[in-house]
């Protein structure tokens, strides 16, 4: 049985990032940031997805299912998380094609959502997955910092 996953990079580098998908069997990681670039090495998306590549995952770019600037610098500015959900959900009420799309491949695929932040409940992508549920996708999985595992021949390979 596939599951459908998400995750988020905030706080773990990319040895144990790369752990957590290896050990929830993830086979497909679709990036729903709008814009797949990142401060943090090995996390914008050509690094990314040689990294997964490496590890037998597949990376998709879905910048559709990214959160509009708009709504992004909106909550930067007033932190109102209620309007942000609003925002974003009337965003993805127009995204439904991609939507479908992530409930295919997880039904097809152990895929995982992938964004920044290490909280998926204050991260767009906890939205994007119940509407890929509500789609079709199979069960909702967040993989957490605390579903880490620690011993294994990847950080001898870091």
């Amino acid at each position: 049985m596939t599951t459908l996953h998400t995750i988020g990079y905030e706080g773990v580098d990319l040895v144990d990032f790369l752990r957590q998908l290896i050990a929830a069997k993830v086979d497909v990681v679709v990036d729903v940031r709008e814009l797949p670039l990142s401060r943090k090495k090995g996390f914008s998306k050509g690094a990314l997805s040689a990294a997964l590549a490496a590890h037998g995952i597949e990376y998709v770019h879905m910048s559709a299912l990214g959160c509009p600037k708009t709504t992004r610098d909106r909550l930067k500015l007033d932190g109102d998380w209620r309007a942000y959900e609003r925002s974003f959900r009337a965003h993805l009420k127009s995204q439904g094609a991609a939507v479908r799309a992530v409930a295919d491949l997880a039904r097809r695929k152990t895929t995982c959502l992938l964004c920044f932040e290490a909280d998926y409940s204050k991260c767009h992508r906890s939205l994007v997955a119940r509407a890929a549920v509500a789609a079709g996708a199979p069960q909702l999985v967040h993989l957490t910092p605390e579903t880490r595992v620690f011993d294994d021949p990847l950080r001898a390979a870091a």
